[in-house]
């Protein structure tokens, strides 16, 4: 490797840590208040960190190994780039579930308790994977059918174009991914439209709330422009491969930056930072919950000091053990 393949990435490596320690301290928040395990909206909000955080912590290893040309067996590779394609419908059939529950929210306040209840929650979360399972069981019925026995046991430099032994199987693949966003983008367009519809409608004391579900569902409706143009690049890298190698790492370098991580890196903050109830739990988590602790613990201690001037305290005279 060259050293501007150094670079890139340790780009990638910073950009990643951040994410992902920002991701963590998210889910860890999440699961801290009982409000947030019982919403709908927060549920799906923690399922896209789920599965973003485990997308690119996976899709980072592969870069690795990619970048310093180690193969694996082709097995593992088959398993990885399964695990990958599922997470990478996930996180845009959430988002698109996120948009649908602000839509009741707003445009249907009276249901809204009604269908927004932990047991849909968890039969949406199912029914987004067995979405998002599609594309890569028809990709996986073509590969298991053209492949010998053998090719599971040999090694390989763990890339999804492995996967793809026809050339028309590429086209299968990027048109059920292009039909999927089509009809994910539609749906988000629906939402904006009703929402802003009922933003219009409303008397001035729901303006507020109403305006920033509509921002919501915009930021949703960005993200997805984003990641949409990732199953564009099936068909502009192979060309630049065509025209010159260096080009091609160039290209597919910023594709993973601006098309896999950059709308990743949005989730956060659409909820993480612009919703006031998580934000001021996660305060609360990092700077007011450590120094609380600190403070019980040193009045714990002073407490301590008093009681065991006196001798005839038997708890002075048993060791402390740390």
């Amino acid at each position: 490797p060259n050293g501007n393949y150094k670079v890139q990435v340790i780009i990638v490596q910073f950009l990643l840590s951040i994410f992902l320690y920002i991701d963590t301290l998210l889910i860890v928040t999440f699961f801290q208040k009982e409000y947030f395990r019982t919403s709908m909206r927060y549920v799906f909000f923690v399922h896209t960190l789920i599965c973003d955080w485990i997308y690119l912590f996976i899709s980072n290893i592969l870069l690795i190994l990619t970048y310093f040309s180690m193969p694996m067996f082709a097995w593992i590779c088959i398993i990885l780039l399964i695990l990958m394609s599922l997470l990478t419908f996930s996180t845009p059939l959430t988002m698109v579930a996120m948009s649908l529950e602000r839509y009741i929210a707003i445009c249907l306040p009276l249901r809204h308790a009604e269908i927004s209840t932990s047991r849909r929650t968890i039969y949406c979360i199912l029914f987004i994977h067995g979405l998002s399972s599609i594309q890569i069981f028809v990709v996986l019925s073509i590969f298991f059918a053209s492949v010998s026995h053998s090719f599971y046991m040999m090694y390989k430099v763990c890339m999804v174009e492995m996967l793809i032994v026809l050339k028309w199987q590429s086209y299968v693949r990027s048109a059920i991914s292009l039909f999927y966003f089509l009809i994910m983008s539609c749906t988000i367009l629906f939402t904006y439209v009703k929402i802003v519809t009922a933003a219009k409608m409303a008397a001035s004391g729901h303006k507020k709330s109403i305006t920033k579900g509509r921002n919501t569902v915009l930021l949703h409706g960005m993200q997805l422009f984003l990641g949409l143009f990732q199953f564009w690049t099936p068909f502009v890298e192979p060309a630049v491969l065509s025209i010159n190698v260096e080009l091609y790492v160039f290209v597919r370098y910023f594709d993973y930056v601006a098309f896999i991580l950059a709308p990743r890196c949005l989730c956060p903050l659409v909820y993480g930072l612009r919703d006031k109830k998580f934000f001021s739990a996660v305060k609360y988590y990092v700077f007011s919950m450590p120094c609380y602790r600190a403070h019980v613990a040193q009045q714990k201690a002073t407490r301590t000091r008093i009681v065991c001037k006196s001798r005839l305290n038997p708890a002075c005279h048993i060791p402390q053990f740390v």
